[in-house]
């Protein structure tokens, strides 16, 4: 499952960022990522991306992720790469290193989930 067969279309995009930009009532204990302004970090990410030339990457807002107390938080495919991008420099690290430069930001991967 997940791998590209012979025969498959070609690609639309090469990347699929998905924003949780889940909003959850107002003091619910998981919190949320609306709550860390996880939708001015999408807006600026799709903004710059942009600017970048990022023409192969679409950025997506998500729904609940179900990492809320991790958030705000990025999911990236085909990778299947989770990042905590809480600020405008993490949103630019993973712009830069991830998307442009096809390498890793180690420092905001956000901890294996356990199932």
């Amino acid at each position: 499952m997940g791998e590209r067969q012979a025969g498959d279309p070609p690609m639309y995009y090469e990347a699929h960022v998905f924003v949780c930009t889940n909003r959850r009532q107002e003091g619910h204990p998981r919190g949320c990522c609306a709550a860390g302004g996880a939708e001015k970090l999408r807006d600026y990410m799709k903004v710059r991306a942009k600017e970048m030339g990022l023409t192969h990457v679409r950025i997506n807002n998500a729904g609940c992720l179900d990492r809320c107390e991790e958030g705000p938080c990025v999911v990236i495919y085909p990778e299947g790469v989770w990042y905590k991008i809480d600020t405008r420099e993490a949103v630019d690290a993973v712009l830069e290193t991830h998307l442009r430069d096809g390498k890793r930001v180690e420092a905001l991967f956000l901890p294996p989930e356990i199932r």
